[in-house]
């Protein structure tokens, strides 16, 4: 097996460099092989669902934009004249987005970055996946809040998975017994070559609640999408 530290980014920069329309898959613990529409990370606003434009409409001052893949919500908040700073682990994912014209992008994880002093953070298109498990929420989270001015805030979406499990009697679902339902364990495959298998944390919103108010945040609902995604608010 061909293995790629960064095929999300080889994909990506495939794409659009090179206009290749080779297609990238993703499997998990609980789903087959599925495309991964790499369009989808160059969409522009009114392309956008109404999770990530309410995000975008509420974000203000000076924004940190987490895992920002090719950037176009970098370069939205960018082109209204707000200072946006941008940064993905994936290296091929900053280099197109500094390509594609964000201002400042930085290469790095979140728990690595050092910047400060900002107003609003977004984590979009399931932001709650940068977490990757639920012993690791309360490390995220206080990371998030050395980040942020002490009035800033946290815009960032989940999902809840309890769909995509088989359904018992009363609408209880069958879970995996070692393991919250949401926390997953994912690879891609691009052409011949394969990532390495990382985990990626989907919250249901009560749960993401209950760990925001015990880590000292405040959680607030902002809206809520057709398929058990939502966009919640957080405060330190």
């Amino acid at each position: 097996m061909n293995v790629n530290k960064d095929l999300f980014g080889h994909a990506l920069s495939q794409f659009y460099f090179k206009k290749d329309p080779a297609k990238l898959y993703s499997e998990s613990d609980i789903s087959h092989w599925d495309e991964y529409p790499l369009t989808h990370l160059f969409r522009d606003f009114d392309q956008m669902p109404e999770i990530e434009r309410q995000a975008l409409s509420l974000a203000k001052g000076k924004i940190l934009d987490v895992g920002c893949g090719a950037g176009s919500h970098s370069l939205y908040l960018q082109n209204l004249g707000l200072e946006v700073h941008s940064i993905d682990l994936s290296k091929g994912a900053a280099q197109i987005a500094q390509s594609r014209g964000v201002a400042q992008v930085t290469e790095t994880s979140l728990l690595d970055y050092d910047g400060e002093g900002f107003d609003t953070i977004i984590m979009l298109m399931n932001g709650t996946g940068i977490f990757e498990s639920l012993d690791s929420v309360p490390m995220y989270l206080n990371k998030l809040k050395t980040l942020l001015n002490p009035k800033g805030m946290l815009l960032i979406d989940s999902s809840d998975l309890r769909y995509m499990y088989d359904t018992g009697d009363e609408k209880s679902i069958w879970v995996p017994a070692d393991r919250y339902y949401g926390e997953l364990e994912f690879r891609l495959r691009y052409k011949k070559e394969f990532s390495e298998k990382f985990p990626w944390l989907f919250m249901d919103k009560n749960l993401f609640a209950h760990l925001a108010e015990s880590n000292g945040w405040t959680f607030e609902m902002v809206c809520e999408g057709d398929h058990y995604d939502y966009l919640a608010q957080l405060m330190p």
